[in-house]
């Protein structure tokens, strides 16, 4: 059982120069991504992504809750059965703190994002927000169930598969190490390799018995943010690691192991282990910027955008609104201009449209019960929304169209 900090060591990767060339990659993509929307636009993608980030999230912990069922859950529309309905309520306990986390760095640009405070905090907006019966954790081979209160480091020893985690007495220790030397103010240049790999040593300290998981993925999005790492937030690596979840789990096991011989590393852990599961890490990323970029790019979302009003008005997908006449053609081209835009002013993009007045009004007030508009008054201006029943469509392989309801 560990208890002393040395024996967390190596906490960098050496040896391996074409880390740092996947983080230049990295940097460069993730900026040029997050220059492509205006920022109007940009935070509804952000909004719906957020809704995104947390379907796959649950999808690592083994929980399947759909974006549109996460959607309801945003409204208040809570399902009948009680183990959808904490479902519901954990994807919701997810978006909140990814909100809390973008808020507070925010509003403490020296926060230590890698200090014991920060990442204790973590835990409680987490599980503060959860349903009581989401806040036990079952021992398989007593069958005792523990319950888990937010905020408070583990009191017992755990072991994850092979892995033993440091001894509970000697947690604040391995945390103030783990702080001290992930700090941000202690880092420059290519700090993405940083990320992945007190990703990994974060969970390989296992603060809390219940929870981790959770914990370092949102710890991960702080140090992307808090770089920052311009488009972040347009893209997430939960998404990667939930589509690659077992070779996921494969690497951090590798980066468990300890040192094999003379010529791997000087520390107690693998460095060769700990390059691997960097490498997986930082390959992750650049696959899911890449993917975005693609998926973001304005002509093909202006396409994608007419071809599902098309698809609408073919009759090829379901109504998401009972009573309501088809879309028309002219709708694309509201959603196309306020896409593009930002914000539109009500009479301007009803000009655009080509329609007349009064049918413009008409459609304008569709789109706008529908979510595909969204304004902040009755006659306020209007911008891009992208409610989860159209989000496959305009945004595919983000999740599947056929797993819709």
């Amino acid at each position: 059982m560990y208890q002393r900090t040395p024996q967390m060591e190596p906490l960098l990767p050496s040896g391996s120069p074409d880390l740092e060339d996947t983080a230049r990659e990295i940097v460069s993509h993730s900026a040029a991504l997050g220059g492509q929307l205006h920022p109007v636009t940009r935070d509804s993608v952000v909004a719906l992504l957020r809704i995104i980030n947390s379907y796959y999230s649950n999808l690592i912990e083994g929980h399947h809750t759909h974006p549109i069922d996460i959607e309801r859950a945003m409204r208040q529309d809570y399902a009948d059965d009680p183990a959808m309905r904490d479902l519901q309520l954990e994807s919701l306990a997810h978006i909140h703190s990814q909100r809390y986390v973008e808020t507070r760095l925010l509003d403490e640009p020296d926060l230590n994002i890698a200090g014991p405070d920060f990442i204790v905090w973590l835990h409680r907006i987490f599980y503060e927000k959860l349903p009581s019966d989401l806040k036990h954790v079952r021992n398989k081979e007593t069958e005792e169930t523990v319950k888990i209160t937010p905020g408070e480091l583990r009191l017992r020893e755990v072991v994850v598969g092979h892995h033993v985690g440091p001894e509970a007495a000697t947690l604040p220790v391995f945390l103030d190490r783990f702080a001290s030397f992930y700090s941000p103010a202690a880092f420059h240049g290519l700090k993405p390799i940083v990320a992945a790999a007190s990703h990994h040593r974060l969970m390989w300290i296992h603060p809390f018995l219940d929870g981790n998981g959770r914990v370092v993925r949102l710890y991960t999005d702080a140090c992307f943010y808090r770089l920052p790492l311009s488009g972040y937030g347009l893209w997430n690596v939960s998404r990667g690691l939930a589509r690659r979840r077992d070779e996921y789990m494969a690497a951090l096991i590798a980066a468990d192991a300890h040192r094999r011989n003379d010529t791997d590393g000087r520390g107690n852990l693998s460095n060769e282990g700990l390059v691997h599961f960097c490498r997986f890490f930082l390959d992750v990323c650049l696959d899911q910027i890449v993917f975005m970029n693609g998926l973001l790019g304005l002509d093909n979302i202006l396409d994608r955008i007419n071809g599902y009003v098309n698809m609408r008005m073919a009759r090829l997908i379901p109504e998401p609104l009972p009573n309501f006449p088809l879309l028309k053609l002219e709708a694309a081209y509201m959603l196309q201009e306020a896409f593009l835009r930002g914000h539109v002013a009500r009479g301007e993009i009803i000009r655009i449209s080509g329609m007349a007045e009064r049918t413009g009004r008409i459609l304008l007030g569709r789109l706008l019960t529908e979510g595909l508009l969204q304004s902040d008054s009755p006659k306020g201006l209007v911008r891009i929304g992208i409610p989860a029943h159209v989000a496959g469509y305009l945004f595919p392989d983000i999740y599947p169209i056929s797993s819709m309801r």
